[in-house]
């Protein structure tokens, strides 16, 4: 805690950054942040705001409007309270017990191996900074703090319709400061199941001497959000492994014993590695074919992928692999499986409409489970990149779901918030901020569909890296960040 409060001292604004040290110390995965939640309950109390939560675990803290402001439309400032929990395979830590450890880097705050959690800690950091200022003037506030943003949305998705006051909604989870968010995408996720068998390895022709076990792995991608990269050109851990799965299979009479790529549905994979069995009188194929390959794609992806690694490693023998028939259906899967952007938008320049991201690949109680998510800023394609997904998964017979989905955020360039907002950031800062919609999922989509008349916007300081353990922030941009939030607030009486 020393080391941490010695990293925060002297950043620009010190309230913020000593709500967000706070924070870092506070476990919060999404699906799990009672630490959290209860957290922020407390403080609202000790601060003596009108506090709530809601069985979700959702928080909502009152602050009266300020001396000429009471008669002013209400503003709900919003984020986030869970993180996305992602690590270098290096590093030993405890999302569940863990405090993050920050990192001073330059001109930006980052994370020892980990992600940071400033997506959306930092947002949660400057409501807090806010809430507790006693010269801000302001409207009436509401601070709307929701849990499982990441994951799935459910926080905002399982919001009271009668809970909100406010009129005026300024979403704190945009991730490049200089701009207004006014629309987003809706989301689906689809998973598929395939059952396997597992096969003794001496049932299998060959003795077991016959064979030899292999790791192969894929790392050192740069990965990313499955939403705002997905146009970068950025390869997929999960698919270039299964490449190299794919010649063993046909070409070496490679078996495999075990998978395991990718993690979150949001991020796109930067880790892969499979346990194989090679045939001892293919051997020699299997490893050259493997470097060959490994540096064929190295080549390939040299523009997007500096630090892309490709591992094959002696390993212990195991006494059992995946049937052969399950083998072939999933490395052909896993080849047809659509990844990446589907559609770009016709009516707006360089923006991607419809896209999905081939997230992870696990073996889990007799299944191999493959989850996807497709995104999309209209509704019909969305549904559609699902449906894709769904008919190339059943033609190689898994069971498939798809969750409930979230709906898109329409952009009202009339927004008078978003005039306010571009009025302030000219006067601060000389220039006209850049306003757009965003390829990713935002809560303003849900909250819009439960509070149709609420006037919204997103903005937040400048994030790189989000959802990998090269999460950063720039610290500057927190300040820009902060003093165009307390202008706002002012301009809206």
């Amino acid at each position: 805690m020393k080391q941490q409060k010695d990293i925060m001292k002297g950043l620009k604004p010190e309230r913020v950054w000593h709500w967000f040290g706070e924070i870092m110390q506070i476990p919060r995965p999404s699906k799990h942040e009672e630490r959290i939640s209860k957290w922020l309950v407390q403080w609202g109390k000790d601060h003596g705001l009108e506090t709530q939560s809601d069985r979700l675990g959702n928080v909502l803290i009152r602050k009266p409007a300020t001396k000429g402001y009471e008669k002013s439309p209400g503003v709900c400032l919003q984020a986030h309270m869970d993180m996305v929990c992602e690590k270098n395979s290096d590093k030993v830590f405890d999302f569940m017990k863990d405090a993050i450890q920050p990192v001073l880097d330059g001109e930006w705050l980052t994370a020892d191996g980990t992600t940071l959690g400033a997506d959306d800690g930092i947002g949660v950091a400057t409501i807090l900074a806010i809430l507790e200022d006693k010269k801000i003037q302001h409207p009436a506030l509401e601070a709307l703090i929701t849990v499982d943003e990441e994951t799935g949305l459910t926080g905002a998705g399982g919001l009271s319709k009668s809970w909100l006051k406010s009129e005026v909604l300024l979403n704190f989870d945009d991730e490049d400061e200089g701009e207004y968010c006014i629309g987003c995408a809706g989301g689906i996720d689809t998973v598929a199941e395939m059952d396997y068998k597992l096969e003794k390895i001496e049932n299998i022709k060959l003795k077991i001497k016959d064979w030899k076990a292999f790791r192969v792995k894929v790392s050192g991608l740069v990965g990313g959000h499955s939403g705002d990269d997905i146009h970068r050109g950025r390869a997929n851990a999960n698919k270039l492994l299964n490449r190299i799965l794919w010649e063993g299979t046909y070409k070496h009479g490679m078996r495999l014993a075990t998978i395991d790529g990718g993690n979150l549905r949001n991020a796109i994979a930067r880790e892969a590695e499979a346990l194989v069995v090679v045939p001892e009188e293919k051997v020699r194929a299997f490893k050259t074919m493997v470097t060959k390959m490994g540096k064929a794609m190295v080549f390939e992806f040299r523009s997007t992928e500096p630090d892309m690694e490709f591992e094959l490693r002696d390993a212990e023998m195991p006494k059992k692999v995946v049937d052969a028939a399950t083998q072939e259906r999933l490395v052909n899967l896993v080849y047809a499986c659509a990844h990446g952007v589907l559609a770009m938008s016709r009516e707006i320049e360089n923006f991607v409409e419809t896209s999905t991201n081939l997230a992870s690949i696990k073996m889990v109680d007799g299944a191999i489970r493959i989850a996807t998510s497709q995104r999309s800023s209209v509704e019909s394609a969305k549904l559609a990149a699902a449906a894709k997904l769904e008919a190339t998964f059943r033609l190689a017979g898994c069971r498939v779901k798809h969750s409930d989905g979230y709906p898109g955020w329409t952009p009202n360039p009339e927004s008078r918030v978003l005039k306010v907002g571009v009025a302030v950031y000219k006067k601060l800062y000389g220039k006209e901020p850049v306003v757009r919609a965003i390829h990713a999922g935002l809560e303003c989509g849900l909250i819009g569909e439960k509070y149709p008349q609420m006037d919204m916007i997103s903005y937040g300081p400048t994030l790189r890296g989000v959802h990998s353990p090269d999460e950063r922030i720039e610290i500057k941009t927190v300040e820009m960040f902060w003093n165009q939030t307390v202008e706002i607030l002012k301009a809206l009486k």
